[in-house]
Parts: C-alpha cells; structure tokens; sequence
C-alpha cells in the first residue's frame, strides 16, 4: 500500500479535513425501526459479522492514510455519510490503524428509512467539540409525501484554537432522475445557506465555516453553485475530469463528494487556518486493479455480490495551513 512518496518531506503545520462516503456501513443487528434487512447474517446479502470487521479494517486503514503523505497525520476533522448508528462509529475509532489516534465521534440518528446518517470524527488532540445539533431538512415528493432524508450535522469547537463550524450532508438521492429531483438537492442547499446565514449574523461574515457531504450533486449542478455563492470556496470544481472522480458510474465519473470553504479560509493571519490545497484521495489500494471497471472504487458489494472492498466512494480531503 505504501509507497515512496508517502516519505517526502511532510509539512507538520498542515492540518487535514476530509469527507467520505463509506457505503453503507451497517452492523449485523436489526433495527426493528429501520429498513437494514439487507444487512443482516441471514440476508441474501449475508452480511456476517466476519464481512463486517473486514470492512471496519479497511475503512480504518483507509482513513489512516488520507491527509498524511504531506501532512504526517491522519484527518483532524472527517466528515462520514451512510454510517448506521453510534455502535459502528465505536468500532471505526477503535480498529487498529485508528485507535491510537483518539478520535472522538458526533452522531444523531436521522430520519432517514434506510437508518443511515451522517457523523464526524475529529482528534481530540487537535480539535475541541463546543456544540452540535442534527439540523432536518424538509423535503416531499410531487405526490405531497415527505421524504424523509438525512439531517444536516452541524458541529462548532476549536481546531488549534481557532473557532470553526462544519456542516456535515449527505443530499437526497438522484435514483429517480437527476433532474426531476434537482429541486430537493436545491431545498438541502437553501437549509445549509440559512444555517450559515444564521452563523454569520451571530458571528460576522468573518466566521470559518466548512460545508461538505455526499451532495448527489457535481460541482457545477444548481444546487451547489447556490450553496457557493459569492462567500464561499468550493476547490471540487477544478478536480472533476472524464477520468476523475470520486464515484464513477455506467463509466462516467462523478463528484458528490465535496469540501466547501467560506472565503474567510483564504486570509493569512497569526493564529488561523488558511486554505492550501484540495484532492481526491484515490490511492491505488482504494481502486478495482483489472478488468472493464478498473480504476473505479473497490467497493464493499456490487448489487447483491460481495466484493469485499472499501467503499463505492472515494474520499475527498482538503489541508488547511495553521498559521502558527
């Protein structure tokens, strides 16, 4: 996996946040309140509690990695999206290649049909949690029923100090239509522009604000030109090519995976982040080595086949440069 470049000289006043996708990350216990049946040991799935380690390994090996070729530390911040539920978070953070790091977790149960919500993990050493709240967001169908989809989490505290907030989204789905849904991803940006609105009046234009997530969306869809606006950064947009992506399907590249900055981020002063670089984080290790999809994520199941790779994602990450 590793390989020389991860020995370059590493620039320690680079702080890494990051988001990732990790496709359903479910235990093998049912939740009679939820639509997991799928991912259970007695499911055509058969997801065993065997299949269920393997993958909380790689995803810890995975999350290990993004950030500290250039950075020689693992995320501080790293948003998540389809995890089930508090008990999975306590496995991540404790599997081998992440337990010594102490990584603490943010998570509330969304209401999201299929339990799968969004969470962030941060290391105490380095970021302090002062406040979190699940925000929902209020999106129906073109029949008047509601659909129930994943709240927003928002979580303030102090990286090295320095106060920022991070919204954390996982967006309505594009499985009937990119188009005939745009309008509930558009609804997801307006919720995310009204908390940021209301950070801003509380705190200044000046406030430091990350949004990122799973936004089912690309860089230059609608809905995240609306979220950017005029006060916000988003780096994705330069990332994005016919052969690079964060997701690829029917062998065209996506990327829903995003970080997005409010400008605040590109001021250098004493005692502050500032931005210095975006990427996909889309090492080798992450991908399928042969045949006709090569090159994409190796992901955890292909419909109802086991594979027993990582994700169908792969992770986004940016580096902010403390000022110190």
């Amino acid at each position: 996996m590793a390989n020389k470049n991860y020995f370059k000289k590493r620039d320690t006043s680079l702080y890494t946040v990051g988001f990732y996708n990790l496709e359903n990350l479910f235990d093998t216990y049912n939740d009679p309140n939820t639509l997991d049946d799928d991912f259970l040991p007695e499911s055509e799935k058969r997801w065993t509690k065997k299949r269920y380690d393997k993958k909380i390994y790689k995803i810890g090996t995975a999350i290990s990695n993004i950030g500290f070729r250039n950075s020689g530390k693992a995320p501080v911040i790293l948003g998540l999206s389809e995890v089930e539920n508090k008990r999975v978070l306590q496995d991540l953070v404790k599997s081998k290649h992440l337990v010594n790091k102490n990584y603490g977790f943010v998570h509330f149960d969304s209401p999201d049909e299929r339990g799968i919500d969004v969470a962030l993990i941060y290391q105490k050493a380095f970021f302090e949690v002062i406040d979190s709240e699940s925000i929902h967001v209020d999106v129906y169908n073109p029949d008047g029923a509601k659909d129930y989809t994943r709240d927003i989490l928002k979580v303030s505290g102090y990286l090295n100090g320095e106060k920022i907030h991070v919204l954390v989204n996982h967006w309505p789905s594009r499985r009937d239509g990119a188009d005939i849904t745009q309008y509930k991803r558009v609804a997801a940006a307006e919720k995310n522009r009204e908390v940021i609105g209301a950070i801003q009046n509380e705190e200044g234009e000046e406030a430091k604000i990350i949004v990122m997530g799973d936004f089912n969306d690309d860089p230059f869809d609608v809905s995240l030109t609306h979220l950017a606006k005029h006060d916000f950064y988003n780096p994705m947009l330069k990332l994005l090519t016919r052969r690079k992506g964060s997701l690829s399907f029917r062998g065209k590249w996506n990327l829903f995976d995003q970080i997005l900055f409010s400008n605040s981020f590109h001021k250098f002063e004493e005692g502050t982040h500032s931005f210095s670089c975006a990427k996909i984080f889309d090492e080798d290790f992450l991908k399928i080595y042969k045949g006709r999809r090569k090159g994409t994520p190796f992901r955890t199941y292909a419909g109802r086949k086991y594979l027993g790779g990582y994700s169908d994602h792969f992770p986004v990450f940016a580096q902010l440069k403390f000022n110190g």
